[in-house]
């Protein structure tokens, strides 16, 4: 009782941690919602990046909700990474690394493991560092892309910053040659100014809180997942699977077992389809002797293969009667053609 109680709270003490990323990254969104739409509510952001007319804010937003996105997936797929590796860790903690059975997916570790029994099977001795580095690779570049993508707000957070102050001296511009006699030329003048520096600011503002603090802490949220799946996977190979890692006797014995118990499935295999062919034959032996009984009682007294031989003979006169009629009416068809037209040429 007591084992089997360890072992269940083993088992959900690995189910919690696998879900660790994908909580973490909610809990950051719903902080980050909450600090954003307290800073914002007063500012008229969203009434600014609708009129916005250099559309540098609409950029923003839409590259911000683009990193989002892929943060989101990439913490989804490696929260769905961890439950595969840590149901694999049950089974290598009970029957070790011949007794996985990886799944032939796209998922990293069960391409890992593949990779570990292929080299294993090869007898060669596996770098786990290099395997793991090779399978996870994809995931750190897509985290990596999330901190570019912040990155690239902050860059067009200043670009928005010299368009605004270009636009207000513009609008400054304007407004002093209008001083004193265009007073509607001045007055469009102090709005594009002030559109101008609107534009610096929330431009700014946006590309530093957006892809500076926000996208940054999301990146560091997936690396930081990525960091611990491979560290549970190097876990189960360190902890569950050395003795299956080393070039030892007893590797040898387990493989040889694998090899025995995989060859006594398909003679297994292959009596229930030899089974299931005498069975088919038995089934048409039958079908045989019946055909056989009923043309033993037939009026005739014929066999089988005579009435069969019969049945083609009546087929083949039927098919000459059909010949010679349609060559009889194709004659009387012609004769009657032929007088016809004969007939009207005495007309003409």
């Amino acid at each position: 009782m007591n084992s089997g109680t360890r072992k269940t709270e083993h088992k959900h003490l690995v189910q919690e941690k696998a879900f660790r990323t994908i909580i973490l990254w909610v809990i950051w969104a719903s902080t980050a919602l909450t600090i954003n739409f307290a800073l914002y509510f007063d500012t008229n952001l969203i009434d600014f990046i609708k009129h916005d007319t250099t559309r540098i804010t609409w950029i923003i937003m839409a590259l911000f909700i683009l990193g989002i996105a892929i943060s989101f997936g990439l913490a989804v797929t490696i929260t769905e990474e961890a439950v595969r590796a840590s149901q694999l860790g049950l089974i290598a903690r009970n029957s070790g690394l011949h007794g996985m059975n990886p799944n032939k997916t796209n998922r990293a570790v069960d391409r890992f493991f593949n990779s570990l029994q292929e080299v294993i099977k090869n007898n060669d001795q596996p770098n786990i560092e290099s395997l793991i580095d090779i399978e996870f690779a994809s995931y750190y570049r897509t985290s990596n892309s999330v901190e570019m993508v912040g990155n690239l707000l902050i860059t067009l957070g200043l670009i928005g910053t010299v368009v605004g102050l270009s636009v207000t001296l513009t609008g400054l511009t304007t407004s002093l040659d209008a001083l004193g006699h265009d007073e509607a030329r001045l007055l469009n003048g102090l709005r594009q100014a002030m559109g101008g520096m609107g534009t610096a600011f929330y431009t700014t503002l946006l590309g530093s809180v957006l892809g500076g603090v926000l996208l940054r802490i999301f990146a560091l949220i997936t690396d930081h997942g990525i960091e611990g799946l491979s560290e549970v996977v190097k876990r189960i190979c360190t902890v569950y699977c050395t003795a299956d890692l080393k070039p030892t006797l007893e590797r040898d014995v387990q493989l040889l077992n694998k090899e025995i118990t995989l060859l006594g499935e398909n003679v297994r295999a292959l009596q229930s389809a030899m089974h299931e062919s005498m069975k088919s034959m038995l089934e048409f032996r039958q079908v045989a002797q019946q055909l056989s009984r009923l043309g033993d009682e037939d009026q005739d007294k014929t066999t089988l293969r005579d009435s069969v031989v019969l049945q083609h003979y009546y087929s083949d006169l039927l098919k000459e009667e059909i010949r010679i009629m349609n060559k009889i009416n194709r004659s009387w068809w012609a004769r009657l053609r032929r007088s016809m037209d004969s007939a009207r040429s005495r007309k003409e």
